[in-house]
């Protein structure tokens, strides 16, 4: 399957969907104006991906902030993992953020406690 690539902005996420290798990373901020325009494309990719995924599936959430109207749409694609799960398929999942940022810390067990589906919290150590 053909990869994802969306380059970062000062204020969306970097996009990295490896078709190939099934590593699925976003990183940076997400607060965009239009987070449906900017969150439909990865759903509609994420959604053709899960109907014929890599045997083992990586899922990186490297997330500096999140605003109300992406974190619904980071919900609604950890749905799409939650279903890929229940029917079998292999998706590791791992939320990384800074040591002392509780708040997306904090957003990442919401989600892992919400979806009841695990999640890998892991710190990053703050330069």
């Amino acid at each position: 399957m053909k990869s994802l690539i969306i380059n970062g902005t000062p204020t969306t996420p970097e996009v990295q969907f490896n078709g190939t290798s099934g590593i699925l990373k976003i990183e940076g901020r997400s607060i965009p104006e239009n987070p449906e325009d900017f969150f439909n494309p990865i759903l509609s990719w994420l959604q053709a991906y899960f109907s014929h995924p890599k045997s083992q599936t990586e899922f990186h959430l490297i997330l500096e902030y999140v605003n109300s109207g992406s974190a619904k749409f980071l919900l609604e694609m950890l749905r799409m993992v939650k279903e890929q799960l229940n029917s079998g398929g292999s998706v590791g999942i791992k939320w990384f953020f800074e040591e002392e940022d509780e708040s997306i810390e904090e957003l990442g067990q919401h989600y892992t406690d919400l979806l009841k589906i695990p999640i890998e919290i892991i710190p990053i150590k703050s330069e």
